[in-house]
């Protein structure tokens, strides 16, 4: 049997012929694949209490729900920011039980996942480790819910097929996001497939979240993509913000400024109510 084949048959966990009713994963107050879209925001990094603790409030008062912010860099040159590992961890996990958000981080090695379930609410897995399949695995024995990112030029068939490792390995809480997949375009840092939203939720009773930040790479588009984003279907979505993006340690190009976020929110709040759903 092809994988194609496989993922059409009722042996897939991941699809709705296994499962037609849409899973809904509780996080704090908030459900994802519910009629509330959700939104996560928060610095590409974690760089220091002070700035993420600014940026947290400000995305809270904004109609954020959860906070993001990376502690385990993922980067390009060995001698950009990595991050700042465990004390970048406890860090959003102190700041987001102050301001009363669930956070997130991305896990990168399979030696930190006890850190990262001591500290976060959901684990992210980026782009570069949506294949990392004994990672996958591993991550089908925690308790707690997985942002599984998709690959930089996985197709739609991969991804789903990396979701199904954590589901067939015991956590059914999987929620998919589309962040853009490189092609030959050097204006945008990735092509950001929206369709695909439409489509994983045809094929698959999954959550889906976008990143317009990433998909883009371009402060400017966030916005008009995060509307986009929510008008395919897409049950959250993760935006970068930063106070001074001119100054972050990392993607400040594609971070919203405070007010900018605000406005976004505010855009996709009425676009919301005309779909029969919500932010707030």
């Amino acid at each position: 049997m092809s994988a194609l084949q496989a993922l059409q048959s009722k042996e897939m966990l991941v699809t709705r012929k296994n499962q037609p009713e849409d899973t809904r994963i509780e996080v704090g107050s908030y459900v994802l694949g519910s009629e509330q879209v959700v939104v996560i925001a928060g610095p590409c990094a974690v760089e220091s209490e002070d700035i993420l603790r600014e940026t947290a409030f400000k995305v809270r008062a904004a109609g954020a729900m959860m906070l993001r912010g990376g502690a385990f860099k993922p980067r390009t040159s060995p001698y950009s920011f990595q991050g700042l590992g465990e004390k970048g961890l406890k860090i959003l996990a102190r700041v987001g039980e102050e301001m009363n958000m669930p956070v997130v981080s991305e896990l990168m090695d399979s030696e930190d996942i006890g850190l990262l379930v001591e500290h976060v609410d959901i684990v992210q897995v980026g782009a570069r480790n949506m294949q990392n399949f004994s990672l996958l695995r591993k991550l089908g024995r925690i308790g707690k819910p997985v942002i599984l990112k998709r690959g930089m030029a996985a197709t739609i068939e991969e991804w789903l097929m990396a979701a199904e490792y954590i589901l067939a390995a015991g956590n059914p809480e999987v929620i998919l996001c589309e962040r853009g997949v490189r092609s030959s375009e050097p204006w945008t840092r990735n092509t950001l497939d929206l369709s695909a939203v439409a489509l994983v939720k045809s094929l698959s009773h999954l959550p889906v979240m976008v990143d317009p930040s990433h998909g883009t790479g371009v402060r400017g588009l966030v916005a008009p993509m995060a509307r986009a984003a929510v008008a395919a279907g897409a049950d959250g979505l993760m935006i970068e913000v930063h106070p001074c993006p001119e100054k972050a340690l990392s993607d400040g190009e594609q971070s919203l400024l405070p007010a900018e976020f605000s406005q976004m929110m505010r855009q996709i709040e009425g676009l919301t109510r005309v779909m029969g759903r919500r932010v707030r």
